[in-house]
């Protein structure tokens, strides 16, 4: 989000030194010489400092948003399981007739063990559509009382898919027992007594008890307005600091020479991520410097500008497009933006006259308020990656201040300006964010309350009413 040193630098591969930021002299280069071995001499090399660059899995993303691997996985150890404890109830049955003559005391476990377990693989399918059924109902509520872009907050959720596979885990493994059940009822002839079954279903049995009470719990909060708030906002703030902007150095903006605009050739979809390292070793092989078109959480199609090359022939346009992450939907990764419209969502939705929720919309903007501040002296301007040498390779456009500003405030001002304890709310936060953003800045800022004044003037006719409705106050109305 700015021309910051944290995003200059490589995240290309494993070199140690890369994803350094450039400082002084590091930040220059030597005058070019031919290659040798993969590398230039007469360039300093970077010494590693700040976060690496994580890119964003398509599959680790796709799996922690689908409902089947976790079930699959817990499936097949409920196999392996029920072969074991099945394994171990024939040994300790032949160990107890060589050592005895006869399993008499372990018949005495097998009526009560066989009831249990047949009394678990009954209920567990019923408990199962019960805890599907809740989820069903959570998912509902979400998106009827918040907004649709919050229903990641329970498909993410592991303790979700966590109760759900151990419940279907329980129900296959009392299942399996029941295959490897021996009718015999003479002590000496008797092969397997289910002593090791029956207990491992009594620990499944507790096992799944326990994780619903604590999935009826998450549940319980995440159907509150503040918890959701407070997630998005947490999520926000982790992005704020991976992605930490610091006052720019000065660096002139790296310039188009002899510049190519590349259409994208993918899927059509949100742009979600950028594999920067893909990207800045693609440009360094080829000696050229990509400036990306869109932003991340634009909307891409085929034949959209993608990129503009910089200084040679282009690589060819799959290559890049293998390195774009395009999804359904945004995601909060490198994706500060999201968070604020998440929040604008919640508060807009709570505005609605079918809602009529000023509070909720009043929590929102505590959060905007929260993350307007941790911005308002941060540099904005594009990010700009370096290869290993300190060369610059990778040029990413990100939201200006008055894009934050304009999403963070315009949409709850128009919905919200009939509602004083939401223009109250509106003018503490900008007279807030009024003391301490640096003055070159406070321009959108003021543009914004004056708007906000005369939405209230066109609103509410009382004069009374309208000075009210402007006077600041943290909780909108006490």
């Amino acid at each position: 989000m700015s021309d910051r040193r944290p995003s200059d630098r490589d995240p290309t591969d494993g070199d140690p030194t890369d994803g350094a930021p450039t400082d002084g002299a590091l930040g220059k280069r030597a005058p070019a010489g031919p290659r040798q071995g993969g590398h230039r001499p007469g360039r300093l090399r970077l010494r590693r400092a700040g976060p690496r660059y994580r890119p964003l899995s398509p599959l680790r993303d796709h799996l922690r948003e689908s409902f089947w691997f976790a079930p699959l996985l817990t499936s097949v150890g409920a196999v392996l399981l029920a072969g074991l404890t099945a394994w171990a109830d024939e040994a300790v049955v032949a160990a107890t007739i060589a050592g005895t003559g006869s399993a008499g005391e372990l018949m005495r476990f097998d009526t009560a063990a066989k009831s249990v377990v047949s009394s678990v693989s009954s209920a567990m399918l019923t408990f199962i559509g019960v805890v599907f059924s809740i989820s069903l109902v959570a998912l509902q509520m979400a998106a009827s009382q918040f907004s649709p872009r919050v229903l990641r907050l329970y498909v993410r959720s592991r303790l979700t898919k966590a109760t759900f596979s151990v419940c279907l885990a329980t129900f296959l493994y009392s299942l399996l027992v029941q295959l490897s059940y021996d009718d015999e009822t003479d002590p000496v002839k008797v092969t397997s007594v289910p002593v090791f079954s029956g207990l491992m279903a009594m620990l499944l049995v507790v096992l799944s008890m326990a994780m619903f009470v604590l999935y009826v719990q998450s549940t319980m909060r995440l159907l509150r307005v503040p918890h959701v708030i407070d997630r998005v906002a947490t999520e926000s703030v982790a992005v704020i600091g991976q992605y930490r902007l610091v006052p720019p150095d000065g660096d002139p903006p790296v310039e188009l020479v002899n510049s190519l605009t590349l259409l994208h050739e993918g899927r059509s979809g949100a742009l979600r991520d950028i594999n920067i390292r893909r990207l800045v070793r693609l440009a360094r092989r080829h000696d050229l410097v990509f400036h990306m078109v869109p932003r991340i959480g634009d909307f891409i199609t085929p034949g959209t500008p993608i990129v503009q090359v910089s200084g040679g022939s282009p690589p060819r346009p799959w290559r890049i497009a293998s390195a774009l992450n395009v999804g359904v939907e945004r995601t909060m990764h490198q994706d500060l933006a999201f968070g604020f419209r998440q929040l604008v969502d919640i508060a807009i939705r709570a505005l609605s006259p079918a809602v009529n929720d000023p509070t909720t919309a009043v929590q929102a903007v505590d959060r905007i308020h929260q993350l307007l501040g941790m911005l308002v002296r941060e540099s904005f301007g594009d990010l700009r990656f370096r290869d290993r040498y300190g060369v610059v390779r990778l040029v990413v456009p990100v939201p200006g201040w008055e894009c934050v500003v304009d999403l963070a405030f315009t949409e709850i001002r128009i919905c919200g300006a009939g509602q004083p304890q939401v223009t109250r709310r509106l003018t503490a936060a900008l007279d807030d964010l009024l003391r301490i953003t640096p003055a070159g800045r406070r321009s959108q800022l003021l543009a914004q309350r004056s708007l906000l004044e005369r939405a209230v003037d066109e609103h509410v006719v009382d004069p009374e009413n309208r000075a009210f409705g402007l006077a600041p106050d943290r909780q909108g109305i006490g």
